[in-house]
């Protein structure tokens, strides 16, 4: 297996306004799985592409076990990929697309008939050993593609979107799929993904990338509890969060957050800003988090379901005429300010409700789970 290291690694392509990487600090660790997630352009398929070897490295070092791999050829890394649009041979079936890369390295036959039906048995592509890509869905094509770089026993596994090209549907049935064979067979594991409900359901730990620097590398959990900066928190969770302007204040003898006309005590969750000064904060407060109070009071603001989404067990509120500055959370992947105003404010909350729109509800949320950042940095408080 394989342990890989990348320390202050940069890369610039030429004539580039901006680097694809800089200062790239990533210690993956022997067996396990790492999901390189982000929005487009963000530098995650330029760090696997160097893992492989397909690309250049212009500053810093790569390790493999220890070893420098910045000039190490492709071949001599011992690393499989499985790519987005599965790269198999049309003209050949199953069991030879499979047994490609082990013919290619000279094994013996009878070794590479027990490896191919194995894998094939693993994968549940038994049945279809002697049928060529073309009569294949494309869940069986991917795990085609994935016996292909199974059946090597690499030291490591790149994915490069590898479920991109999959419905919804069977995209979940592959998620679970993936993570189970990596489980299997403990092979570290490097896949990227701008998707962040694969990075959060299949990965060990997982690098939150934006502007080829790393954001945030943690697990799934913390990444979702404990965003390191309205970046991470904004990328992570979906529907995507709230922001809003607020200010920290006092309120009947305790630390409080104003948010236009929403006045919220945070008794025992304000230990932690006991030592910070009163005054401007930006309040995060998840969709998943807000709650339906029965009616006006302490903690509470009143909103205008201006849009409902039926979603069956949930209704998606998309809220108006709160009279609170709210954030844009989708607004990651350009230069556009976070914080620009927006009339929407989005609330996930029971069906059982049964509000429709335009009806007038009013909103609360438990202290305990709101995340306060810094207006200046955007960093975590």
């Amino acid at each position: 297996m394989a342990e890989i290291t990348f320390e202050n690694v940069s890369k610039t392509y030429p004539g580039g306004k901006a680097a694809a990487l800089t200062d790239f600090n990533l210690r993956i660790e022997d067996g396990e799985f790492i999901v390189l997630v982000g929005p487009s352009g963000c530098g995650k398929t330029t760090a696997l592409r160097m893992i492989a070897g397909l690309e250049d490295i212009s500053g810093g070092t790569l390790r493999i076990n220890d070893k420098v791999a910045n000039d190490l050829a492709p071949r001599d890394r011992d690393i499989a990929m499985v790519f987005q649009s599965y790269a198999l041979y049309p003209h050949l079936t199953v069991a030879e697309n499979i047994a490609f890369g082990l013919k290619v390295r000279g094994a013996k036959p009878e070794v590479i008939e027990k490896k191919v039906r194995e894998t094939a048995e693993l994968l549940e592509l038994t049945e279809f050993l002697e049928r060529k890509p073309a009569r294949l869905s494309g869940g069986q094509r991917q795990r085609v593609a994935m016996g292909r770089a199974l059946v090597r026993s690499p030291n490591a596994f790149l994915m490069d979107e590898p479920l991109s090209n999959l419905d919804a549907r069977l995209r979940g049935q592959m998620r679970a799929e993936i993570a189970r064979l990596q489980r299997l067979s403990a092979v570290t594991t490097v896949y990227v993904t701008h998707d962040q409900v694969e990075a959060m359901t299949m990965g060990h730990r997982v690098a939150v990338m934006n502007r080829g620097t790393l954001q945030q590398l943690d697990t799934p959990r913390h990444l979702y509890d404990k965003p390191a900066n309205m970046f991470v928190a904004s990328f992570i969770g979906s529907p995507p969060i709230n922001f809003m302007e607020g200010e920290l204040t006092a309120h009947e003898g305790g630390p409080a957050l104003a948010c236009g006309p929403l006045m919220l005590p945070l008794g025992e969750a304000g230990r932690r800003l006991s030592s910070r000064r009163p005054g401007k904060v930006i309040l995060g407060m998840r969709p998943e988090h807000m709650k339906i109070a029965p009616e006006a009071g302490s903690g509470t603001f009143g909103a205008r379901a201006a849009f409902v989404e039926d979603l069956g067990a949930t209704l998606l509120l998309h809220m108006d005429e709160h009279g609170i500055a709210i954030g844009h959370a989708n607004m990651v992947e350009d230069d556009r300010d976070l914080m620009t105003t927006v009339p929407k404010l989005k609330a996930l909350v029971d069906s059982s409700h049964r509000i429709q729109r335009d009806d007038r509800v009013h909103l609360t949320i438990d202290p305990a789970l709101i995340l306060l950042f810094d207006p200046a940095t955007g960093a975590a408080v």
